[in-house]
């Protein structure tokens, strides 16, 4: 009798337990008319609920009724949806613990306003539905208000047809203390300018509204665009950025004067920013030969910081000596603020010319005024450097028949075929020159009789120094001397170097044969210290030689 009682108590709780009658109708985990749980199962939901709540006011406090608060839950793409009552209160239940929502609050008239918080992953404990994701309350700002502004050229024009933007922020706010929430509510709106320069916009939080917001710091932030008259992308005046608090307009409600600025700062004087040409730039001009080099049919490229006047732009161009102007042509785009020179036909390969550029600013009339240089090549061509032309300075001394031979004290002039550089030349090194030509002659003291027994012959030590003789002004031919093309500025390279000659006359028939080098190869170190280079950085170590010598007259009376 015992063992029949026992399976009697023992079934009912395995059909009330296990029956497919247990329904959870509201999703909570527990089955449906369970008041006492009487298994684990029941004790912790298998998925705990919560809640969303919270209230809705304007900023003067009152509740908002008829507010539409849609709120997502997690990553679902459908939203679910409540309206506020009378008190501006709303309530989701059954919302799963430890969810993320996103609560969006909008009304006709009113800023909307999102905010986003997390259920406690506590909802659905003992006691059952305890965990609330509280909202409030939220203050939503109207949408009535007005502001003005009055915006004008830096011509003191109305600006008619600009554009702008208006941010009002906040236009709403949330104060639930709760450090799991944050919230986005501003409005913006775009206004265009009316005939007068008059910008006017609608639809806002009002000052008044905007200063009961963030503890009164709610402020308008206004965007005026760039005015572009012509279309071309260059603006014709710059922007304008400015902040307004909403306290400070309710104290000043007046319209408000914009003048736009120039498009670039009035303090700024005119400068080429960038060109090809290194040595046209502003104070941050470079004069490096590889910075200043153009190749020939290349044009030169200039861009301004500023748009500068049609046809202010005026460039002069001449060689290395400065002796008459070059033609080119120029041309002004992108709205004054880009520009092309082009030599087109006057310029040869492996030679420097001086160029000088003027223009004048179309914001404010500030003038840029500059002398340069550049070089003609390709970088990436070997130079092979070669005498050009020896020629002789020749000056009055009284007694001599000064128009038919070389003179002791004349100066010659030795002519490479491109520029050439001393480099750093800290220990004093210099090239000589020697003439394969017995200038001491028969008639020296003591007799010289061949080449090599006197200073400045080839095979003796001693030589004349070569220096540079960077052209100011072409050679003199008359007096007073030919003025230069225009005042140029050292480059630090040069086609043109000079001695002075010491020794017995050179006879004018003599000319065509005598020969002189240029001792490259004598310098003792090479690179950096005490070397020679041409324009392209490439070292001169090798003797060049030339043969022959041609007069430069002495200069005549000007008539």
């Amino acid at each position: 009798m015992m063992k029949k009682h026992l399976v009697m108590a023992v079934v009912p709780f395995l059909a009330f337990g296990c029956g497919d009658d247990l329904v959870d109708a509201d999703g909570d985990g527990i089955a449906d008319g369970v008041r006492e749980p009487d298994t684990v199962t029941v004790v912790t939901p298998a998925n705990p609920k919560g809640t969303v709540s919270g209230q809705v006011l304007s900023t003067d406090l009152r509740p908002l009724t008829e507010v539409t608060v849609e709120m997502t839950i997690g990553s679902s793409a459908e939203p679910v949806s409540a309206i506020s009552d009378a008190k501006g209160n709303f309530t989701y239940k059954n919302v799963p613990a430890g969810s993320h929502v996103l609560l969006t609050f909008s009304k006709a008239g009113y800023a909307t306003l999102r905010a986003t918080a997390q259920v406690p992953s506590s909802a659905g404990n003992v006691p059952i539905n305890n965990g609330n994701a509280s909202f409030g309350p939220i203050t939503l700002a109207r949408l009535d208000g007005t502001l003005n502004f009055l915006v004008v050229t830096p011509q003191g024009r109305p600006a008619a047809g600009v554009r702008a933007t208006l941010e009002a922020t906040p236009a709403g706010a949330i104060s639930n203390g709760d450090e799991s929430s944050s919230m986005v509510s501003s409005v913006v709106v775009e206004a265009t300018a009316n005939e007068q320069g008059l910008l006017t916009f609608t639809g806002i939080p009002s000052a008044a509204e905007l200063a009961r917001l963030r503890n009164g710091n709610g402020e308008y932030r206004l965007w005026v665009s760039p005015i572009d008259a012509n279309g071309d992308g260059i603006p014709d005046t710059g922007g304008y950025v400015s902040t307004y608090s909403g306290a400070e307009v309710v104290a000043n409600s007046t319209t408000r004067l914009i003048s736009l600025p120039y498009s670039r700062p009035q303090n700024v004087p005119l400068s080429i920013e960038s060109s090809n040409v290194a040595s046209l730039r502003g104070g941050g001009a470079d004069f490096h030969p590889l910075r200043n080099l153009v190749r020939v049919g290349e044009p030169i490229h200039l861009f301004f910081n500023q748009p500068i006047q049609q046809g202010s732009l005026s460039v002069l161009m001449t060689g290395e000596n400065a002796a008459e102007l070059l033609p080119v042509t120029t041309n002004v785009a992108n709205g004054g603020y880009s520009a092309t020179i082009n030599p087109g036909g006057a310029i040869a390969d492996g030679k420097e010319y001086n160029i000088d550029v003027r223009a004048v600013s179309a914001e404010g009339g500030s003038m840029y005024a500059r002398t340069g240089f550049f070089f003609t090549g390709d970088a990436s061509a070997v130079r092979q450097t070669s005498i050009r032309e020896v020629r002789y300075q020749e000056i009055d001394v009284v007694g001599l028949p000064t128009s038919t031979q070389l003179n002791s004290g004349e100066t010659v002039y030795i002519n490479f075929n491109h520029p050439i550089a001393r480099a750093f030349n800290t220990l004093g090194q210099h090239v000589y020159v020697r003439f394969h030509w017995n200038i001491a002659g028969p008639g020296a003291v003591p007799p010289a009789t061949g080449i090599g027994d006197a200073p400045g012959e080839h095979g003796n030590a001693a030589g004349f120094l070569l220096e540079p003789d960077e052209p100011k002004r072409p050679l003199a031919t008359r007096e007073p001397a030919e003025n230069p093309a225009f005042t140029t500025i050292d480059s630090g390279y040069t086609s043109r170097w000079k001695f002075t000659y010491t020794g017995n006359p050179i006879q004018i028939q003599e000319f065509g044969s005598v020969g002189l080098e240029v001792y490259f190869s004598e310098l003792p170190s090479r690179g950096i210290m005490g070397s020679y280079e041409n324009y392209m950085g490439q070292p001169l170590v090798t003797n060049l030689t030339s043969t022959g010598i041609v007069q430069q007259p002495a200069p005549v009376a000007a008539p």
